[in-house]
C-alpha cells in the first residue's frame, strides 16, 4: 500500500524534464521571441498604415510574409507567439504556419489570455481574463504543435496603484494560469507588466516591480509552479 502524505504530487518526472527542455531551447543564448499575437483590432492598425483593408486574408498574408522568410531566421528566433486566429491559418499553399515554424526550428507559441478587463473597487485598474476553459484550450494548442504560451497582466504606477487588491488578484490569475499550462505540457511565460506611463521617477518604478514581482513569485509557489 502506497504512503499518503499531505504533498500531491503536480508533475510528473517526464513533464517536469520536457517543460525544462522547452524553456532552455527558447531562452538559447543569442536568440529571442517574436510576438506575432497581435490582436484582430491591433493588427487592423498595423494594416491601416498600409492603406489595407483588416480581413483575415490581410493579416494571414503579413504573419505569411514573417513566418516564411529566409530560414536564416532561426539564428536569432527560438519561438514565435501565435494569436488563436494565425494559429489556425496556412500559408497561400496549405501548409498550416505551425508546421512552417516547426521545419524552421523555431518553436510555436500561443497567446492565452482573453485581454484586460476592469477590476472592481480599484482606481482604474485591471486584471486579465480568460481562465475559463484554458486547459481544453491548452490541451488543443499542445495538440496542434505549441509548446508554450502566453498570458500578460497589467499594472499601473499612480500615487495610489497598483493596490494590494491588484497586485494579489493579478498574481494569482498569472499562478494559475501557469499551473494549467504546465499541467497540459505548454511552458508559461508569466507576464506581470508595470507600466512605464506616468510621472513617476526611475526609483518608484524600481520599487514598484519588486513588489510587484515579490507578489509573484508567492503566488507561483503557493500554486505549485514548477520554475
Amino acid at each position: 500500500m502506497s504512503q499518503k502524505t499531505r504533498f500531491a504530487k503536480y508533475l510528473t518526472t517526464e513533464q517536469e524534464d520536457e517543460l525544462r527542455t522547452i524553456a532552455n531551447a527558447i531562452v538559447a543564448p543569442g536568440k529571442g521571441i517574436l510576438a506575432a499575437d497581435e490582436s484582430v483590432g491591433t493588427m487592423g492598425k498595423r494594416l491601416q498604415n498600409i492603406n489595407l483593408e483588416n480581413t483575415e486574408d490581410n493579416r494571414r498574408k503579413y504573419r505569411e510574409l514573417l513566418f516564411t522568410t529566409d530560414d536564416a531566421l532561426a539564428n536569432n528566433i527560438s519561438g514565435v507567439i501565435l494569436f488563436d486566429e494565425t494559429f489556425r491559418q496556412s500559408t497561400a499553399a496549405g501548409k498550416p504556419f505551425v508546421q512552417v515554424l516547426k521545419e524552421k526550428n523555431i518553436i510555436p507559441g500561443i497567446k492565452v489570455d482573453k485581454g484586460v478587463v476592469p477590476l472592481a473597487g480599484t482606481h482604474n485598474e485591471c486584471t486579465t481574463q480568460g481562465l475559463d476553459g484554458l486547459a481544453e484550450r491548452c490541451a488543443e494548442y499542445k495538440k496542434g504543435g505549441c509548446q508554450f504560451a502566453k498570458w500578460r497582466c497589467v499594472l499601473k504606477i499612480t500615487d495610489s496603484t497598483p493596490s494590494y487588491e491588484s497586485m494579489v488578484e493579478n498574481a494569482n490569475v498569472l499562478a494559475r494560469y501557469a499551473t494549467i499550462c504546465q499541467q497540459n505540457g505548454l511552458v508559461p511565460i508569466v507576464e506581470p507588466e508595470v507600466l512605464p506611463d506616468g510621472d513617476h521617477d526611475l526609483e518608484t518604478a524600481q520599487r514598484v516591480t519588486e513588489e510587484v514581482l515579490a507578489f509573484q513569485y508567492k503566488a507561483l509557489a503557493d500554486h505549485h509552479v514548477f520554475l
